[in-house]
């Protein structure tokens, strides 16, 4: 067991790293919530326009992030040699809420590079552990030398109301403390006290000892990766997509501009002075002259031109549909660095073909599959733990080689997709595992056999015969409606 100061060294280590990142992190978010700067404007357009562009953005951020998260479901967990999914671990998936806390996850790790699985037991239902998914801002985990898996440590902090919390994890136990938030104004008196407040401190409980023992053995923080890499950081979907995205908004506001000043055809008059009117006192008399007012001219459609040589001219209203070929050729760059099909971005849709739809959206089915080997070995490790924290360890130990079941990332009508399965059934394949690549879980799979079952029990001879012929249930084949039966018409 690590002693307190011990402890206090690797909160201090952890922290240091979570602040490192937080910058990035934030910065993505902001990318994606649509909070931009105004960036590669020269220095007078940016002195000149700059705040009236400030809130401006034309969010294709959003888009780029949200078109993988949005077809990554997890259906299921199965275990080696099993050819069912796990009961047990899909009704704890879902008493947590993971149906929908694990699309937050997944979006946080494809904006901010990471996301975090926290495993946990609950005293008050030992067969139901705690499992939430967790923010990179707030969790960081630390590993072994020269493993990127064998986790040693890891470290939760947040804020809640006017203190620092700081959860450490080890394999062995897990450490509590806690220290009040720092001032944002402080005297130069105040400096080595505030200091000395700002230490982290055990956080005490009559409810719980601390440290605290980890009955799991294990660190139970796990850390899912968007687009790893082998020495260096995961890499966030949105990263390299901000320079595009700040070269759009740029082109938008010179567009805007051009259209405030130059979007009409501007009139003038060469060899001329401007019209001069007498200026006159409070008597009435005349002392100077001053120049007319020319937004006079604008509102009566009148003006008179002196001068021998006055003559007009015009200058032609900006061509803006360059802006606009512009921008459309930076958003289509956009969609081929992240491989988002280009009807999500451009909002163009012609009379495709089912096949051509399929053929534009390749890129992006690519994309979701290699997010969900990623993310699926941390969310097996995540099954892994919660099974350690039922006092499971054999199915723990198995579950290391399972595998975690995901609904097809392939957007399909129905119709492509019951065409599909029936050629899969003429050559063999199950009706169970059809059920499954048509897109239901593991669990209305089961309800739906038992369906079957119940109707063979009620007719075992028609249910017989129709599998002899091929025939699918509800009098049809595979080649069309079954004939009526001339005997039963009669």
């Amino acid at each position: 067991m690590a002693s307190e100061g011990e402890a206090l060294r690797l909160v201090g280590l952890l922290e240091s790293e979570l602040i490192r990142r937080r910058g990035e992190i934030d910065r993505n978010t902001d990318y994606y919530r649509g909070k931009h700067p105004l960036r590669f404007a020269s220095a007078e357009f940016a002195k000149f326009h700059g705040d009236r562009y400030r809130d401006f953005c034309d969010n294709w951020t959003q888009v780029v992030a949200d078109s993988p998260v949005e077809r990554l479901t997890v259906t299921g967990f199965q275990a080696p040699g099993e050819d069912s999914a796990d009961r047990d671990l899909w009704r704890v998936w879902q008493v947590n809420g993971l149906d929908a806390d694990s699309q937050l996850g997944f979006l946080g790790a494809v904006v901010g590079g990471r996301t975090h699985v926290l495993v946990w037991g609950d005293p008050d239902d030992d067969d139901t552990p705690v499992v939430t998914f967790e923010d990179a801002t707030q969790c960081v985990v630390g590993y072994e030398p020269g493993s990127r898996r064998r986790r040693r440590a890891a470290l939760k902090r947040w804020q809640d109301g006017g203190r620092d919390f700081a959860t450490l994890y080890l394999p062995g136990e897990l450490w509590k403390f806690e220290r009040p938030l720092q001032r944002q104004e402080k005297s130069p008196q105040m400096a080595d006290v505030d200091e000395e407040m700002r230490r982290w401190r055990p956080r005490e409980s009559v409810y719980e000892p601390n440290p605290q023992p980890n009955p799991m053995g294990v660190v139970p923080l796990v850390e899912l990766p968007n687009r790893p890499m082998l020495t260096e950081e995961p890499i966030s979907d949105v990263s390299g997509v901000t320079a595009m995205q700040d070269a759009i908004n740029l082109l938008w506001s010179q567009l805007f501009t051009a259209s405030d000043y130059a979007s009409f055809p501007q009139r003038v008059i060469l060899g001329a002075e401007r019209p001069m009117i007498p200026k006159l006192n409070a008597a009435g008399e005349i002392i100077g002259k001053q120049p007319v007012n020319l937004e006079k001219f604008q509102v009566d459609r009148v003006a008179w031109i002196t001068g021998k040589d006055a003559k007009i001219a015009e200058w032609q209203a900006a061509n803006l549909a360059a802006y606009t070929s512009v921008i459309e050729v930076a958003v289509g760059h956009l969609a081929a660095q992240t491989r988002t099909p280009q009807h999500y971005l451009i909002g163009k849709m012609a009379n495709l073909s089912a096949d051509a739809l399929l053929a534009a959206e390749t890129g992006l089915v690519q994309r979701c599959d290699e997010k969900t080997i990623w993310f699926g070995q941390g969310l097996r490790e995540v099954a892994r733990l919660i099974l350690l924290a039922r006092g499971e360890t054999a199915r723990a130990q198995a579950m290391r080689a399972g595998s975690v079941m995901w609904a097809d990332v392939e957007s399909r009508s129905h119709a492509q997709m019951a065409d599909a399965l029936v050629k899969l059934k003429s050559i063999g394949f199950p009706f169970e595992w059809l059920a499954l690549r048509y897109g239901l879980t593991p669990t209305e799979v089961a309800d739906v056999v038992r369906m079957r079952e119940r109707e063979a029990e009620m007719d075992p001879v028609g249910e017989i015969t129709r599998m002899m012929s091929g025939e699918q249930p509800g009098g049809q084949d595979d080649d069309g409606p079954a004939e009526p039966d001339a005997e039963a018409a009669e």
